[in-house]
């Protein structure tokens, strides 16, 4: 048996290659599996489980018939961080907390999306904590559909622009943030995703950080299991 973890998905209408590789995924790719952790960032944009496209209700009915037999667990990441409950129940998904503390085959495991470790990107983490404010969510979830949209498209948009300009020391996470998550949570292992790294990280002190990889060109898996983790990558499937 292995627990799977997956993230940086960034479902749209515009990807149906990637959408039909997760699809595959769901039916064939989760057999003698604990659980299927989703880290974040399923779909490339969400504004709301009220206007949710018809290809993000098929995404959701596919994830429940996976829940029957496996457990499906969400975290949610910097892309759809306003994903609801009423989704998740659509889709059979269990909502953790944005940091989870888990025993994974023996090891204690923190997992998360992996955008609060980027420290240095300090204009991304100012929207961070500004967005966490309930009376902002509520206030957004109470725009008309159009409205969210738009402002939805604008934050894509800013978002690839500003990522352009950034560099690649700022957008990963930081060493400080993550030796502190370690010690917060008492952790040996820590899982994330968000930076599109993909990589098994040995610390100098014994601790494991891995990153799950995106599925832009590849669908990406991490596996874990009693005999330690493991990367995989999956075929697109063009439609």
């Amino acid at each position: 048996m292995s627990t799977v973890f997956i993230g940086d998905l960034h479902l749209s209408e515009d990807r149906p290659d990637i959408s039909n590789a997760f699809i595959h995924f769901l039916q064939s790719g989760l057999d003698d599996v604990d659980s299927l952790y989703i880290i974040g960032d399923l779909f490339e944009v969400w504004v709301g489980d009220d206007i949710a496209p018809p290809f993000a209700l098929d995404i959701a009915r596919h994830i429940a018939a996976a829940a029957k037999k496996t457990p499906v667990y969400f975290i949610h990441g910097n892309r759809d961080f306003m994903l609801g409950k009423q989704y998740c129940k659509l889709a059979d998904m269990q909502i953790l907390p944005e940091v989870h503390k888990i025993s994974l085959y023996g090891k204690p495991t923190v997992v998360l999306h992996g955008d609060s470790l980027c420290t240095l990107d300090k204009a991304y983490q100012r929207f961070r904590k500004f967005r966490s404010i309930g009376l902002f969510r509520w206030l957004y979830a109470c725009l008309p559909k159009q409205k969210r949209l738009n402002i939805a498209a604008n934050i894509r948009g800013k978002s690839v622009k500003d990522n352009q300009r950034k560099s690649y020391q700022i957008m990963d996470v930081e060493q400080s943030a993550v030796d502190a998550l370690f010690a917060k949570t008492d952790s040996v292992q820590m899982i994330h995703g968000h930076t599109h790294r993909p990589n098994i990280h040995t610390q100098a002190d014994g601790n494991c950080r891995i990153v799950v990889g995106d599925w832009y060109d590849q669908g990406s898996v991490l596996v874990v299991d009693e005999a330690g983790v493991k990367l995989q990558n999956l075929p697109l499937m063009p439609a």
